[in-house]
Protein backbone atom coordinates (compact mmCIF):
# COMPACT_ATOMS: atom_id res chain seq x y z
CA UNK A 1 0.00 0.00 0.00
CA UNK A 2 2.69 2.48 1.23
CA UNK A 3 4.37 1.69 -2.82
CA UNK A 4 1.00 2.34 -4.52
CA UNK A 5 0.36 5.73 -2.79
CA UNK A 6 3.70 6.47 -3.44
CA UNK A 7 3.64 5.82 -6.61
CA UNK A 8 -0.19 7.66 -7.22
CA UNK A 9 1.98 11.09 -5.27
CA UNK A 10 4.30 10.64 -8.23
CA UNK A 11 2.04 10.10 -10.75
CA UNK A 12 0.05 13.62 -10.09
CA UNK A 13 3.16 15.05 -9.23
CA UNK A 14 3.99 14.64 -13.07
CA UNK A 15 0.08 15.78 -13.85
CA UNK A 16 0.58 19.18 -12.09
CA UNK A 17 4.30 19.67 -12.84
CA UNK A 18 3.60 19.60 -16.82
CA UNK A 19 0.69 22.14 -16.15
CA UNK A 20 2.47 24.84 -14.00
CA UNK A 21 5.26 24.35 -16.65
CA UNK A 22 2.71 25.62 -19.01
CA UNK A 23 1.12 28.19 -16.73
CA UNK A 24 4.38 29.70 -16.42
CA UNK A 25 4.74 29.91 -19.69
CA UNK A 26 1.89 31.66 -20.68
CA UNK A 27 0.61 33.12 -17.08
CA UNK A 28 4.01 35.53 -17.11
CA UNK A 29 3.74 37.50 -20.31
CA UNK A 30 6.71 40.01 -21.13
CA UNK A 31 4.83 43.11 -23.31
CA UNK A 32 1.60 44.74 -23.26
CA UNK A 33 0.32 43.04 -25.70
CA UNK A 34 0.83 39.65 -24.51
CA UNK A 35 -0.68 40.42 -21.61
CA UNK A 36 -3.69 41.57 -22.82
CA UNK A 37 -3.97 38.39 -24.83
CA UNK A 38 -3.41 36.88 -22.01
CA UNK A 39 -6.29 38.42 -20.15
CA UNK A 40 -8.91 38.12 -23.12
CA UNK A 41 -7.54 35.16 -24.68
CA UNK A 42 -5.62 32.23 -22.64
CA UNK A 43 -7.94 30.69 -19.98
CA UNK A 44 -7.12 27.70 -18.05
CA UNK A 45 -8.00 28.93 -14.60
CA UNK A 46 -10.81 27.18 -12.73
CA UNK A 47 -12.77 30.09 -12.83
CA UNK A 48 -12.58 29.56 -16.87
CA UNK A 49 -13.66 25.95 -16.39
CA UNK A 50 -16.66 27.15 -14.26
CA UNK A 51 -18.12 29.94 -16.90
CA UNK A 52 -17.72 27.28 -20.00
CA UNK A 53 -19.94 25.16 -17.72
CA UNK A 54 -21.96 27.72 -17.16
CA UNK A 55 -22.71 29.79 -20.21
CA UNK A 56 -22.52 26.32 -22.29
CA UNK A 57 -25.55 24.36 -20.36
CA UNK A 58 -28.16 26.96 -20.77
CA UNK A 59 -28.12 28.88 -23.86
CA UNK A 60 -31.43 28.44 -26.41
CA UNK A 61 -32.60 25.92 -23.72
CA UNK A 62 -33.90 28.53 -21.94
CA UNK A 63 -36.73 29.96 -24.06
CA UNK A 64 -37.81 26.50 -24.56
CA UNK A 65 -38.04 25.12 -20.53
CA UNK A 66 -41.20 26.77 -20.44
CA UNK A 67 -42.43 24.63 -23.55
CA UNK A 68 -41.52 21.68 -21.44
CA UNK A 69 -43.08 23.40 -18.45
CA UNK A 70 -46.67 23.33 -20.23
CA UNK A 71 -45.94 19.64 -21.17
CA UNK A 72 -44.96 18.36 -17.71
CA UNK A 73 -46.81 20.68 -15.56
CA UNK A 74 -45.01 22.96 -13.03
CA UNK A 75 -44.51 20.46 -9.89
CA UNK A 76 -42.78 17.87 -12.64
CA UNK A 77 -40.72 20.80 -14.38
CA UNK A 78 -39.18 21.73 -11.19
CA UNK A 79 -38.29 17.97 -10.01
CA UNK A 80 -37.23 17.30 -12.98
CA UNK A 81 -34.98 19.96 -13.07
CA UNK A 82 -33.37 19.41 -9.85
CA UNK A 83 -33.21 15.67 -10.75
CA UNK A 84 -31.61 16.07 -13.78
CA UNK A 85 -29.10 19.03 -12.74
CA UNK A 86 -28.13 16.46 -10.26
CA UNK A 87 -27.33 13.59 -12.22
CA UNK A 88 -25.89 15.37 -14.62
CA UNK A 89 -23.48 16.99 -12.29
CA UNK A 90 -22.77 13.03 -11.05
CA UNK A 91 -21.86 12.06 -14.90
CA UNK A 92 -19.72 14.60 -15.39
CA UNK A 93 -17.47 14.10 -12.53
CA UNK A 94 -17.17 10.25 -13.77
CA UNK A 95 -15.75 11.92 -17.10
CA UNK A 96 -13.38 14.03 -15.15
CA UNK A 97 -12.49 10.97 -13.25
CA UNK A 98 -11.87 8.82 -15.91
CA UNK A 99 -10.16 11.63 -17.77
CA UNK A 100 -7.63 11.93 -15.32
CA UNK A 101 -6.85 8.08 -15.28
CA UNK A 102 -6.31 8.40 -18.85
CA UNK A 103 -3.57 11.39 -18.91
CA UNK A 104 -1.64 9.96 -16.04
CA UNK A 105 -1.53 6.48 -17.50
CA UNK A 106 -0.41 8.08 -20.75
CA UNK A 107 1.98 10.56 -18.96
CA UNK A 108 3.90 7.33 -17.28
CA UNK A 109 4.63 5.81 -20.64
CA UNK A 110 5.98 9.30 -21.23
CA UNK A 111 3.38 10.80 -23.64
CA UNK A 112 3.68 14.38 -24.48
CA UNK A 113 0.04 16.48 -25.16
CA UNK A 114 1.54 19.73 -25.90
CA UNK A 115 0.42 19.85 -29.31
CA UNK A 116 -2.66 17.93 -28.61
CA UNK A 117 -6.04 17.90 -27.70
CA UNK A 118 -7.32 15.11 -25.42
CA UNK A 119 -11.18 13.89 -26.08
CA UNK A 120 -13.67 12.05 -24.98
CA UNK A 121 -13.52 8.69 -27.89
CA UNK A 122 -9.33 8.98 -27.14
CA UNK A 123 -10.26 8.65 -22.86
CA UNK A 124 -12.59 5.59 -24.26
CA UNK A 125 -9.79 4.27 -26.35
CA UNK A 126 -6.81 4.71 -24.03
CA UNK A 127 -8.73 3.00 -21.07
CA UNK A 128 -11.39 0.78 -22.46
CA UNK A 129 -10.23 -0.42 -26.44
CA UNK A 130 -11.34 0.74 -30.15
CA UNK A 131 -14.88 -1.04 -29.77
CA UNK A 132 -16.12 1.58 -26.73
CA UNK A 133 -13.97 3.91 -29.03
CA UNK A 134 -16.38 4.17 -32.01
CA UNK A 135 -19.26 3.89 -29.93
CA UNK A 136 -18.34 7.35 -27.88
CA UNK A 137 -16.78 8.67 -31.46
CA UNK A 138 -20.31 8.40 -33.37
CA UNK A 139 -22.62 9.10 -30.36
CA UNK A 140 -20.63 12.15 -29.31
CA UNK A 141 -19.93 13.85 -32.68
CA UNK A 142 -23.66 13.14 -33.96
CA UNK A 143 -25.06 14.89 -31.11
CA UNK A 144 -22.19 17.88 -31.01
CA UNK A 145 -23.35 18.12 -34.85
CA UNK A 146 -26.64 18.15 -33.73
CA UNK A 147 -26.14 20.65 -30.86
CA UNK A 148 -24.63 22.87 -33.42
CA UNK A 149 -27.92 22.52 -35.85
CA UNK A 150 -30.24 23.62 -32.88
CA UNK A 151 -27.97 27.29 -32.02
CA UNK A 152 -28.53 27.80 -35.85
CA UNK A 153 -32.23 27.10 -35.88
CA UNK A 154 -32.28 29.38 -32.17
CA UNK A 155 -30.43 32.06 -34.48
CA UNK A 156 -33.00 32.22 -36.92
CA UNK A 157 -36.14 31.64 -34.49
CA UNK A 158 -35.36 34.80 -31.72
CA UNK A 159 -33.74 37.10 -34.86
CA UNK A 160 -37.22 36.79 -36.32
CA UNK A 161 -39.00 38.48 -33.61
CA UNK A 162 -37.28 41.40 -33.90
CA UNK A 163 -37.10 41.54 -37.86
CA UNK A 164 -39.57 39.50 -39.74
CA UNK A 165 -39.07 40.80 -43.07
CA UNK A 166 -36.91 37.92 -44.07
CA UNK A 167 -38.01 34.45 -42.91
CA UNK A 168 -36.52 32.09 -40.15
CA UNK A 169 -35.19 30.03 -43.59
CA UNK A 170 -32.99 33.00 -44.97
CA UNK A 171 -32.01 33.98 -41.28
CA UNK A 172 -30.71 30.64 -41.05
CA UNK A 173 -28.60 30.99 -44.38
CA UNK A 174 -27.19 33.87 -43.10
CA UNK A 175 -26.49 33.13 -39.50
CA UNK A 176 -24.84 29.68 -40.68
CA UNK A 177 -22.08 32.25 -42.46
CA UNK A 178 -21.46 34.07 -39.54
CA UNK A 179 -21.10 30.79 -37.14
CA UNK A 180 -18.84 29.68 -39.52
CA UNK A 181 -16.12 32.08 -38.28
CA UNK A 182 -15.74 30.70 -35.76
CA UNK A 183 -13.25 28.44 -37.45
CA UNK A 184 -10.84 30.67 -36.48
CA UNK A 185 -10.68 30.22 -32.07
CA UNK A 186 -7.82 27.21 -31.87
CA UNK A 187 -9.01 25.55 -29.15
CA UNK A 188 -11.27 26.06 -25.48
CA UNK A 189 -8.10 27.70 -23.99
CA UNK A 190 -9.35 30.77 -26.49
CA UNK A 191 -12.58 30.90 -24.94
CA UNK A 192 -12.15 33.25 -22.32
CA UNK A 193 -13.62 36.29 -22.52
CA UNK A 194 -16.61 34.52 -24.29
CA UNK A 195 -17.76 32.33 -22.16
CA UNK A 196 -17.39 35.19 -18.97
CA UNK A 197 -20.13 37.09 -21.47
CA UNK A 198 -22.07 34.03 -22.60
CA UNK A 199 -22.71 34.27 -19.15
CA UNK A 200 -23.95 37.62 -18.37
CA UNK A 201 -26.08 37.13 -21.19
CA UNK A 202 -28.16 34.33 -20.32
CA UNK A 203 -28.11 35.88 -16.78
CA UNK A 204 -29.70 38.49 -18.15
CA UNK A 205 -32.34 36.76 -20.15
CA UNK A 206 -33.45 34.56 -17.48
CA UNK A 207 -34.37 37.17 -15.41
CA UNK A 208 -35.85 39.07 -18.49
CA UNK A 209 -38.56 36.58 -18.74
CA UNK A 210 -39.13 36.01 -15.21
CA UNK A 211 -39.36 39.65 -14.59
CA UNK A 212 -41.19 40.15 -17.86
CA UNK A 213 -43.77 37.85 -17.35
CA UNK A 214 -44.75 38.85 -13.82
CA UNK A 215 -44.95 42.11 -14.92
CA UNK A 216 -47.26 40.82 -18.09
CA UNK A 217 -49.30 39.19 -15.33
CA UNK A 218 -51.26 35.73 -16.23
CA UNK A 219 -53.13 36.07 -19.94
CA UNK A 220 -57.21 36.01 -19.44
CA UNK A 221 -58.30 32.16 -19.07
CA UNK A 222 -55.23 30.94 -18.49
CA UNK A 223 -54.97 27.47 -18.05
CA UNK A 224 -52.84 25.04 -16.67
CA UNK A 225 -53.79 21.33 -17.64
CA UNK A 226 -50.34 19.90 -17.73
CA UNK A 227 -49.55 17.13 -18.46
CA UNK A 228 -52.52 15.82 -20.48
CA UNK A 229 -50.76 13.32 -22.07
CA UNK A 230 -48.08 10.43 -22.24
CA UNK A 231 -46.51 12.06 -25.30
CA UNK A 232 -46.06 15.42 -24.28
CA UNK A 233 -45.37 14.41 -20.56
CA UNK A 234 -42.15 12.45 -21.85
CA UNK A 235 -41.58 14.99 -25.14
CA UNK A 236 -40.82 17.53 -21.79
CA UNK A 237 -39.05 15.58 -19.34
CA UNK A 238 -36.27 14.86 -22.23
CA UNK A 239 -36.15 18.17 -23.11
CA UNK A 240 -34.96 18.63 -19.48
CA UNK A 241 -32.48 15.76 -19.73
CA UNK A 242 -31.10 17.60 -22.73
CA UNK A 243 -30.61 20.78 -20.73
CA UNK A 244 -28.57 19.18 -18.34
CA UNK A 245 -26.64 17.23 -20.51
CA UNK A 246 -24.37 19.87 -21.96
CA UNK A 247 -20.93 17.92 -20.44
CA UNK A 248 -20.41 16.38 -23.93
CA UNK A 249 -17.02 18.51 -23.84
CA UNK A 250 -15.67 18.01 -20.57
CA UNK A 251 -12.61 16.47 -21.77
CA UNK A 252 -11.86 19.34 -24.18
CA UNK A 253 -12.96 21.90 -20.94
CA UNK A 254 -10.70 19.68 -18.70
CA UNK A 255 -7.88 19.64 -21.11
CA UNK A 256 -7.94 23.72 -21.78
CA UNK A 257 -7.10 23.93 -17.91
CA UNK A 258 -3.47 24.54 -16.33
CA UNK A 259 -4.85 21.91 -13.73
CA UNK A 260 -7.15 19.58 -14.48
CA UNK A 261 -7.70 17.15 -11.45
CA UNK A 262 -9.28 20.36 -9.98
CA UNK A 263 -12.57 19.93 -12.31
CA UNK A 264 -14.16 17.88 -10.11
CA UNK A 265 -16.59 19.59 -8.37
CA UNK A 266 -16.83 22.33 -11.33
CA UNK A 267 -19.97 21.48 -13.10
CA UNK A 268 -21.89 20.80 -10.09
CA UNK A 269 -21.25 24.41 -8.67
CA UNK A 270 -21.82 25.53 -12.54
CA UNK A 271 -25.59 23.86 -12.08
CA UNK A 272 -26.62 25.08 -8.79
CA UNK A 273 -25.82 28.54 -10.41
CA UNK A 274 -27.73 27.18 -13.60
CA UNK A 275 -30.99 26.34 -11.54
CA UNK A 276 -31.26 29.62 -10.56
CA UNK A 277 -31.51 31.37 -13.91
CA UNK A 278 -33.85 28.46 -15.21
CA UNK A 279 -36.48 27.02 -12.27
CA UNK A 280 -37.51 30.78 -11.78
CA UNK A 281 -37.65 31.92 -15.32
CA UNK A 282 -39.23 29.08 -16.75
CA UNK A 283 -42.11 29.18 -13.75
CA UNK A 284 -42.71 32.85 -14.39
CA UNK A 285 -43.82 32.36 -17.96
CA UNK A 286 -45.65 29.01 -17.77
CA UNK A 287 -47.38 30.61 -14.38
CA UNK A 288 -48.18 33.60 -17.04
CA UNK A 289 -49.38 32.12 -20.29
CA UNK A 290 -49.89 28.26 -19.61
CA UNK A 291 -51.09 26.08 -22.30
CA UNK A 292 -50.43 29.02 -25.02
CA UNK A 293 -46.95 27.52 -24.41
CA UNK A 294 -47.95 24.26 -26.11
CA UNK A 295 -47.72 26.26 -29.84
CA UNK A 296 -45.26 28.19 -28.60
CA UNK A 297 -41.74 26.62 -27.95
CA UNK A 298 -40.13 30.03 -28.19
CA UNK A 299 -40.80 31.82 -25.12
CA UNK A 300 -40.37 35.06 -26.71
CA UNK A 301 -43.09 34.78 -28.97
CA UNK A 302 -45.37 35.31 -26.22
CA UNK A 303 -43.96 38.33 -24.39
CA UNK A 304 -45.05 42.28 -25.75
CA UNK A 305 -42.18 43.69 -27.94
CA UNK A 306 -40.09 46.60 -26.06
CA UNK A 307 -36.98 47.19 -25.74
CA UNK A 308 -35.96 44.78 -23.02
CA UNK A 309 -37.20 42.02 -24.96
CA UNK A 310 -34.83 43.42 -28.04
CA UNK A 311 -31.78 43.35 -25.91
CA UNK A 312 -32.53 40.18 -24.63
CA UNK A 313 -33.06 39.00 -28.28
CA UNK A 314 -29.44 40.17 -29.30
CA UNK A 315 -27.54 38.85 -26.19
CA UNK A 316 -29.22 35.64 -27.18
CA UNK A 317 -28.29 35.69 -30.37
CA UNK A 318 -24.43 36.43 -29.64
CA UNK A 319 -24.62 33.83 -27.04
CA UNK A 320 -25.85 31.19 -29.63
CA UNK A 321 -23.05 31.56 -31.39
CA UNK A 322 -20.56 31.33 -28.69
CA UNK A 323 -22.14 28.03 -28.04
CA UNK A 324 -22.08 27.43 -31.68
CA UNK A 325 -17.96 27.60 -31.26
CA UNK A 326 -18.44 25.28 -28.09
CA UNK A 327 -20.73 22.10 -29.66
CA UNK A 328 -18.51 22.59 -33.12
CA UNK A 329 -14.63 23.11 -31.71
CA UNK A 330 -14.86 19.24 -30.49
CA UNK A 331 -16.43 17.97 -33.97
CA UNK A 332 -13.31 20.42 -35.46
CA UNK A 333 -11.01 18.50 -33.68
CA UNK A 334 -11.75 14.90 -35.02
CA UNK A 335 -11.85 16.50 -38.52
CA UNK A 336 -8.35 18.09 -37.86
CA UNK A 337 -7.19 14.63 -36.75
CA UNK A 338 -8.80 12.73 -39.26
CA UNK A 339 -7.11 14.84 -42.02
CA UNK A 340 -3.70 14.67 -40.31
CA UNK A 341 -3.95 18.73 -39.49
CA UNK A 342 -4.43 18.37 -35.78
CA UNK A 343 -0.85 19.66 -34.90
CA UNK A 344 -0.38 22.12 -37.44
CA UNK A 345 0.54 25.70 -36.14
CA UNK A 346 -1.11 27.85 -38.82
CA UNK A 347 -4.36 29.42 -37.88
CA UNK A 348 -5.39 29.96 -41.22
CA UNK A 349 -4.59 26.65 -42.55
CA UNK A 350 -6.60 24.89 -39.64
CA UNK A 351 -9.13 27.45 -40.31
CA UNK A 352 -9.40 26.51 -43.44
CA UNK A 353 -9.15 23.01 -43.03
CA UNK A 354 -12.30 23.02 -40.44
CA UNK A 355 -14.76 24.64 -43.22
CA UNK A 356 -16.14 21.10 -44.20
CA UNK A 357 -17.74 20.63 -41.00
CA UNK A 358 -19.70 23.38 -41.27
CA UNK A 359 -21.62 22.77 -44.26
CA UNK A 360 -23.75 19.57 -42.84
CA UNK A 361 -24.67 21.59 -40.13
CA UNK A 362 -26.15 24.49 -42.09
CA UNK A 363 -28.06 22.30 -44.36
CA UNK A 364 -29.39 19.66 -41.34
CA UNK A 365 -30.70 23.29 -39.82
CA UNK A 366 -32.66 23.74 -42.96
CA UNK A 367 -33.87 20.75 -43.53
CA UNK A 368 -35.05 20.24 -39.95
CA UNK A 369 -35.90 23.85 -38.29
CA UNK A 370 -38.44 22.42 -35.30
CA UNK A 371 -36.99 24.99 -32.79
CA UNK A 372 -38.28 22.89 -29.37
CA UNK A 373 -38.85 19.56 -30.59
CA UNK A 374 -35.81 18.90 -32.27
CA UNK A 375 -34.22 19.34 -28.49
CA UNK A 376 -36.36 16.66 -27.21
CA UNK A 377 -35.52 14.07 -29.99
CA UNK A 378 -31.69 15.15 -29.55
CA UNK A 379 -32.05 14.82 -25.78
CA UNK A 380 -33.43 10.93 -25.84
CA UNK A 381 -31.49 9.66 -28.38
CA UNK A 382 -28.00 11.32 -28.33
CA UNK A 383 -27.69 12.98 -25.00
CA UNK A 384 -29.06 9.75 -22.92
CA UNK A 385 -25.85 7.52 -24.30
CA UNK A 386 -23.10 10.13 -24.98
CA UNK A 387 -23.17 11.95 -21.56
CA UNK A 388 -25.52 9.58 -19.33
CA UNK A 389 -25.19 5.48 -20.07
CA UNK A 390 -22.13 5.60 -21.60
CA UNK A 391 -19.80 7.47 -19.17
CA UNK A 392 -21.21 5.14 -16.49
CA UNK A 393 -21.08 2.18 -17.81
CA UNK A 394 -17.36 2.61 -18.78
CA UNK A 395 -16.60 4.10 -15.27
CA UNK A 396 -17.74 0.45 -14.00
CA UNK A 397 -15.64 -1.41 -16.88
CA UNK A 398 -12.34 0.65 -15.95
CA UNK A 399 -12.23 0.31 -12.75
CA UNK A 400 -14.22 -3.89 -12.24
CA UNK A 401 -10.85 -5.22 -10.99
CA UNK A 402 -9.72 -4.81 -7.96
CA UNK A 403 -6.55 -4.03 -9.23
CA UNK A 404 -7.85 -1.10 -10.86
CA UNK A 405 -9.72 0.17 -8.08
CA UNK A 406 -6.92 0.35 -5.56
CA UNK A 407 -4.53 2.10 -8.17
CA UNK A 408 -6.75 4.46 -9.09
CA UNK A 409 -5.59 8.14 -9.35
CA UNK A 410 -8.88 9.48 -7.78
CA UNK A 411 -10.85 7.25 -5.31
CA UNK A 412 -14.36 7.77 -4.87
CA UNK A 413 -15.41 10.25 -2.24
CA UNK A 414 -17.08 8.83 1.30
CA UNK A 415 -20.31 10.39 1.25
CA UNK A 416 -20.93 8.23 -1.74
CA UNK A 417 -20.55 5.10 -0.27
CA UNK A 418 -17.13 5.09 -1.99
CA UNK A 419 -17.06 1.90 -4.42
CA UNK A 420 -20.05 0.01 -3.63
CA UNK A 421 -22.06 3.91 -3.63
CA UNK A 422 -20.29 4.48 -7.01
CA UNK A 423 -21.35 0.92 -8.39
CA UNK A 424 -25.03 1.82 -7.01
CA UNK A 425 -25.29 5.27 -8.68
CA UNK A 426 -23.98 4.11 -11.54
CA UNK A 427 -26.25 0.91 -12.27
CA UNK A 428 -28.86 3.85 -11.44
CA UNK A 429 -28.10 6.37 -13.85
CA UNK A 430 -28.24 3.35 -16.55
CA UNK A 431 -31.44 2.09 -15.58
CA UNK A 432 -33.11 5.25 -15.82
CA UNK A 433 -31.98 7.13 -18.60
CA UNK A 434 -32.53 3.74 -20.49
CA UNK A 435 -35.78 3.37 -19.75
CA UNK A 436 -37.19 6.90 -19.22
CA UNK A 437 -34.91 8.86 -21.36
CA UNK A 438 -34.12 6.87 -24.41
CA UNK A 439 -37.08 4.80 -24.39
CA UNK A 440 -40.54 6.54 -23.01
CA UNK A 441 -38.47 9.82 -24.05
CA UNK A 442 -37.40 8.48 -27.88
CA UNK A 443 -40.58 7.41 -28.39
CA UNK A 444 -42.69 10.51 -27.23
CA UNK A 445 -39.72 12.40 -29.29
CA UNK A 446 -40.02 11.00 -32.12
CA UNK A 447 -43.77 11.18 -32.37
CA UNK A 448 -43.60 14.60 -31.96
CA UNK A 449 -41.06 15.42 -34.40
CA UNK A 450 -43.15 13.67 -36.88
CA UNK A 451 -45.70 15.05 -36.36
CA UNK A 452 -43.77 18.67 -36.50
CA UNK A 453 -42.49 17.19 -40.16
CA UNK A 454 -46.21 16.30 -41.47
CA UNK A 455 -47.80 19.21 -40.09
CA UNK A 456 -45.22 22.04 -41.26
CA UNK A 457 -42.99 19.94 -43.62
CA UNK A 458 -39.03 19.49 -44.55
CA UNK A 459 -37.40 22.81 -45.41
CA UNK A 460 -40.21 24.84 -43.80
CA UNK A 461 -39.57 28.06 -44.49
CA UNK A 462 -41.12 29.88 -41.60
CA UNK A 463 -41.73 27.08 -38.74
CA UNK A 464 -44.24 28.35 -36.28
CA UNK A 465 -44.92 32.15 -37.58
CA UNK A 466 -48.23 33.73 -37.22
CA UNK A 467 -50.02 33.65 -40.71
CA UNK A 468 -49.18 36.72 -42.76
CA UNK A 469 -52.39 39.03 -42.42
CA UNK A 470 -54.50 40.20 -44.93
CA UNK A 471 -54.81 43.83 -46.46
CA UNK A 472 -58.16 45.73 -44.97
CA UNK A 473 -60.84 45.47 -48.11
CA UNK A 474 -61.79 49.46 -48.74
CA UNK A 475 -63.95 51.28 -46.53
CA UNK A 476 -67.56 52.06 -48.10
CA UNK A 477 -67.71 56.07 -48.32
CA UNK A 478 -70.87 57.36 -46.53
CA UNK A 479 -71.09 60.05 -49.40
CA UNK A 480 -71.62 58.65 -52.37
CA UNK A 481 -70.17 61.64 -54.47
CA UNK A 482 -67.18 60.99 -53.42
CA UNK A 483 -65.60 57.90 -54.91
CA UNK A 484 -62.06 56.46 -54.59
CA UNK A 485 -60.26 56.70 -58.00
CA UNK A 486 -60.10 53.67 -59.83
CA UNK A 487 -56.54 53.36 -59.62
CA UNK A 488 -56.51 52.50 -56.02
CA UNK A 489 -58.82 50.03 -55.89
CA UNK A 490 -56.85 46.57 -55.69
CA UNK A 491 -57.44 43.80 -58.67
CA UNK A 492 -60.52 41.47 -57.39
CA UNK A 493 -58.64 38.39 -57.68
CA UNK A 494 -56.28 39.97 -55.02
CA UNK A 495 -59.38 40.48 -52.38
CA UNK A 496 -59.28 36.93 -52.22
Amino acid sequence: MGEAGDEKMGVETVIVGNYVEMESELGKPKSFKSKLSSLFWHGGSVYDAWFSCASNQVAQVLLTLPYSFSQLGMLSGILFQLFYGLMGSWTAYLISVLYVEYRTRKEREKADFRNHVIQWFEVLDGLLGKHWRNVGLAFNCTFLLFGSVIQLIACASNIYYINDNLDKRTWTYIFGACCATTVFIPSFHNYRIWSFLGLVMTTYTAWYLTIASLLHGQVEGVKHSGPTKLVLYFTGATNILYTFGGHAVTVELMHAMWKPQKFKAIYLLATIYVLTLTLPSASAVYWAFGDLLLNHSNAFSLLPQSPFRDMAVILMLIHQFITFGFACTPLYFVWEKAIGMHECKSLCKRAAARLPVVIPIWFLAIVFPFFGPINSTVGSLLVSFTVYIIPALAHIFTFKSAAARENAVEQPPKFVGRWVGTYTINMFVVGWVLVVGFGFGGWASMVNFIHQIDTFGLFTKCFQCPPPTMPPPPLPHLNGTIASPPVAQPPHHQLH
